[in-house]
């Protein structure tokens, strides 16, 4: 598999678990992008945990591989994220607003999702694993 995969929270911590799955993804990934949402959910979840420190480092690291990169929001991903929500609400399939956002950046940087959250299915534009 040698693609450019952006990860979800969930699939972060999986790999973090050791998940085989998804470390088997993340090892065979050209390239991996954490959409700039699920940075800021996991650090958000690091400040309310018990392995704050631990979790720091070990995104750090994460974060500071030649493969990795974070990706914002810029004012084209507005448009992504705007005709994603109007694609929503035609369907009355509404999804949280965070991962509203990780959709538009994966649809504007044409990336293969890897995540756990059954309602990124709404989205026939990406492709998921």
């Amino acid at each position: 598999m040698a693609l450019k995969i952006a990860i979800d929270t969930n699939r972060y911590v999986d790999f973090c678990k050791g998940e085989p799955k998804i470390v088997s993804q993340v090892r065979a990934a050209k390239h991996i992008f954490i959409p700039f949402v699920v940075l800021a959910e996991l650090r958000a979840g690091f400040l309310c945990g018990k392995k704050q420190e631990l979790n720091i480092k070990t995104l750090s690291k994460f974060l500071n591989s030649d493969r990795t990169s974070v990706l914002f929001a810029d004012e084209q991903t507005t448009h992504h994220y705007a005709r994603l929500f109007s694609q929503l609400k035609k369907i009355g399939k509404p999804v949280p607003t965070n991962d509203l956002w990780i959709a538009a950046v994966v649809v504007q940087n044409d990336l293969t999702l890897s995540t756990r959250d059954k309602h990124f299915h709404y989205f026939e534009q990406i492709p998921l694993i």
